[in-house]
Formats: C-alpha cells, structure tokens, sequence
C-alpha cells in the first residue's frame, strides 16, 4: 500500500476497526473511505455494488462483523450466522468484481474446533466438532476463509484471512448482554465497586453512557437507589461481590486492538496470499487461566469484594490457545503485556463516561 492509495475501511467504528484505523492514520494513510452500518448495510449486495463503483477502493480491510460474547452468541445463533455470511458474501465479492488489489479478511478463534489440539494451528481448521455456544458466528468466518482461498485460486485475487485471538482494548463494547469477556469484567467490577462506596452519581453517569442490557435501561428510576441496586444485581454486581460464568478453570488468551492492528498492517503491506497460504493466526502463543485474569482484573479495578462464580453457568470452550509459529516466521510479534493493556483499557473505559 501507498500512502495515496484508496483504503476501504469495512466496520471501522469497532473495536478491531478502530485500531486499525488508528495505526492506518499513525502511519500516514489518509485516504481512508469508512461508512456506518447506517450509510451502508453490508448485507445489501446491490447497496456493496454501487458503493465498491462509486468509490473504487485499492485495498480493503474486512473488519465488518456482527460479534458478541458467549451469550449474546447463544441467545442470537441466526442473526450471527445470517449477517457475517452475509457481509462477507457481499465485500469479498465484490472485492474481486471491482478489483480490488488486496483485501485482508477478518477471522475468530472460534473457528477452530472445541477440542482442538492445543495450541492451535492453522491446519487445525475442520478436524472436529466447533464450540455449541459459537457455532453460529464461526461457521460463518469459516465460510469466509474459504471465500477468500476459492477467490485466489480461481481468480488470481490477492485476498488474505487472519484469525485473532480474543481482542480487548480502546473502543470496546461495554453492553453487558453483548460484550465479550474482559470488558464485562471491567465493567462489572468497576460498578461494584462504585457501589460499595455509594458512588451513585458516578453509577448513573456510566448507566447514560454505556447499556447494560438485558431491557434493564428502561426499568432503571434513576431516582431510587434501590432500583439502581437491583440492576446491578441482575448482572452480577453488589457491595460484596461480583459474580462471574463458570468454574475459572477455562483458559483464554488476549490480544489488545493496537496489537492486532500492528500484524493488520504489516500483512498488507509485507505478505502475499502465495506466502500466508489459507489463513494466519494472529497471536501471542500464550494464555491465562480464567480465574487468574479475573483476580488480575479484581485488583486493577480496585474492587475489595469477593468473587463468586456461577458453576450452573458454561464456561464455553476448556481452552482457545492459538498457535503463533507461522505469524512469528512471518516477521511479526505482539509487544503490549496483558496487564499493561487492561490497564490502558479500564483508563480508557473510566475517562470516556
């Protein structure tokens, strides 16, 4: 990519597209075509048409996605597996008809099979059965890696996947029925903790700033604490403690946005599908038990109560440890430590109330 050239940012409002929007900019790219779902709705071919026409874009960045944690995955299958197919039907497509000269698709983890050896690696997509709770979204990214590989073998395109490992950072989605993993925690911690020193006002700003779901917004009086109270109970948070899913036994990784942004970058303007082949993980090729992050995220947060975990609740899949030889032989390496990045993300979420 040169500078001058014209990038297509596809969901660049997101967590994933905001940073790479953010890196695009430090780098010295300002040519950068962005639209809101309002503007244009991915899942309309004719609507991606007329735009890929009008606009002519030299690369595309396909970070357009409908995501969600383990329970907005559970609780919307269709609406998951409907709009990724469709957002990525219609922009690789439409890639190739306009010619596009690199296009770099976004990808999951969740792709890879629930009991997938670990850690993951790449060859590992297809050999066994996906995680229930996400099957919807990850047949849909599969799909997608699959677009792209078919694309390249037939038409000569140069279209590249990478699958992430889970993102957190600047830009997250704080919506407690929506978010994913390490934003619910912060959040949640952080209200009981406001709770518990009777911090109310604060707890009201929050409220008017980030949803919490579940229809509980519109039943919230925000004059009466009590009812106050009660909302936060419904999501797991009081003076004493803060309830989370599951046993703490499962394993995950994190990768800050800025991170993920980083190997974006550098794939488009360094590797060609010839080189990354099917698809990459992008990842540190390290994790963290569960019931370790959410002690780290207990003390960054500041919270003194106790921790209690649902065991009536899943824990989703035991382990989603990806493996990091192919992005490391391709020149690239994370550099932001986990507990330097949840800070920088509770900083981030606490200042833009």
């Amino acid at each position: 990519m040169q500078k001058q050239d014209k990038i297509y940012l596809a969901g660049h409002s997101g967590l994933v597209g905001s940073a790479i929007f953010r890196k695009l900019a430090e780098e010295g790219f300002n040519n950068i075509i962005t639209r809101t779902s309002s503007e244009l709705d991915l899942c309309n071919q004719a609507k991606v048409e007329e735009f890929f026409e009008k606009e002519k874009p030299d690369y595309v960045f396909l970070a357009a996605a409908k995501v969600g944690g383990i329970v907005a995955n559970s609780t919307y299958p269709a609406d998951f597996i409907y709009q990724n197919l469709m957002i990525a039907n219609n922009v690789i497509h439409t890639s190739y008809k306009f010619g596009v000269k690199k296009l770099l698709n976004m990808g999951s983890s969740c792709i890879y099979p629930k009991f997938a050896p670990q850690p993951m690696k790449e060859e590992c997509l297809l050999t066994g059965e996906l995680e229930p709770t996400n099957e919807a979204y990850a047949i849909a990214k599969i799909a997608a890696i699959k677009l792209c590989r078919y694309y390249n073998d037939q038409y000569g395109t140069n279209f590249i996947s990478a699958m992430p490992t889970n993102q957190y950072g600047e830009g997250d989605n704080f919506n407690m029925q929506t978010a994913h993993l390490l934003p619910m925690l912060l959040r949640r911690f952080h209200l009981a903790k406001l709770l518990k020193a009777g911090k109310f006002e604060k707890i009201k700003t929050d409220f008017k700033k980030y949803k919490l779901g579940w229809n509980l917004d519109e039943k919230i009086d925000f004059n009466d604490n009590n009812s106050i109270i009660k909302a936060l109970e419904q999501i797991g948070a009081t003076t004493d403690k803060v309830t989370v899913w599951g046993d703490g036994s499962a394993f995950r990784e994190l990768m800050n946005s800025d991170d993920l942004a980083d190997a974006c970058f550098y794939l488009m303007q360094n590797k060609d599908c010839s080189e990354i082949g099917e698809l990459v993980n992008i990842t540190s090729g390290t994790d963290i038990q569960l019931k370790d992050l959410i002690e780290m995220v207990k003390n960054i947060v500041g919270f003194d109560g106790d921790i209690f975990y649902d065991k009536t609740k899943p824990n989703g899949t035991p382990r989603k440890l990806m493996d990091s030889t192919k992005i490391k032989a391709l020149g690239w390496q994370p550099k932001i430590e986990l507990e330097d990045g949840i800070k920088k993300t509770y900083s981030w979420y606490i200042e833009n109330y």
